[in-house]
C-alpha cells in the first residue's frame, strides 16, 4: 500500500516538473475545426456521399436476407408439427446457415477490414491527409507548438478567433472558407 502511494506521489511530481518545465517556454496555440474544414471541401462530401449510398444499399441487402431468415423461421415453426426429425433438423441446418451467410456478409460490408471501411480509406483517407499536411504547415510557418482540433470533443471553453486556423487551411488546400454549405 504504501509504496503504491509512493509512486503515486512520484508520479504526481513528474508530471508537475513537466509542466511546469514547459511553462518557462513561451508557447504558441492554435485550434482547427475539422468538421468545419471537411464541411467546406467539396470532395470530402461527394466521398461522404459515395459511403452514404453504399451502405444504405448494403444495410438494404442485409434486412433483406434477415427478414428473409425470418420467413423461414416462421414457416418452420408453423409447419415444425408436420415434420419427421430428418425434415426438422434439414430445416433448422438451412436457418443456421442462413444466419450465418447474413452475418458474413454484414462483417464482410461492414466489419473492421470490410468494404465501407477499404472504400472510406480509399475516398476520404487522402483527403484528411492533404488537411494535416496543410495543418502542419501552417503549425509550422506560425511557430505553433500546439494546434488542437475543436471538433474531436476536445472541451474549449474558450477560444480567441484569432488563432483559429480553419480558414487558413482550406485556403492552402485551395478552397474559400464558407463557400460552401
Amino acid at each position: 500500500m504504501k509504496t503504491k502511494m509512493k509512486r503515486l506521489k512520484r508520479f504526481t511530481l513528474l508530471i508537475l516538473v513537466v509542466l511546469t518545465s514547459f511553462s518557462g517556454y513561451s508557447q504558441n496555440y492554435g485550434y482547427v475545426d475539422t468538421e468545419y474544414i471537411l464541411e467546406n471541401i467539396p470532395d470530402y462530401k461527394d466521398a461522404q456521399e459515395e459511403l452514404d449510398k453504399l451502405s444504405i444499399e448494403w444495410q438494404k441487402q442485409l434486412e433483406r436476407r434477415y427478414s428473409e431468415i425470418d420467413k423461414m423461421y416462421k414457416n418452420y415453426q408453423a409447419e415444425q408439427i408436420l415434420l419427421t426429425e430428418d425434415m426438422k433438423t434439414k430445416r433448422e441446418e438451412e436457418i443456421i446457415k442462413k444466419e450465418k451467410e447474413a452475418k458474413e456478409y454484414q462483417k464482410s460490408k461492414f466489419g473492421v477490414d470490410g468494404e465501407l471501411f477499404e472504400k472510406r480509406k480509399e475516398l476520404v483517407k487522402p483527403i484528411q491527409d492533404k488537411v494535416y499536411n496543410a495543418i502542419a504547415d501552417i503549425a509550422n510557418y506560425k511557430k505553433l507548438g500546439i494546434v488542437f482540433d475543436k471538433s474531436s470533443g476536445l472541451t474549449m471553453l474558450y477560444t480567441n478567433p484569432k488563432y483559429n486556423l480553419s480558414d487558413d487551411v482550406l485556403k492552402k488546400l485551395g478552397y474559400k472558407p464558407g463557400e460552401t454549405k
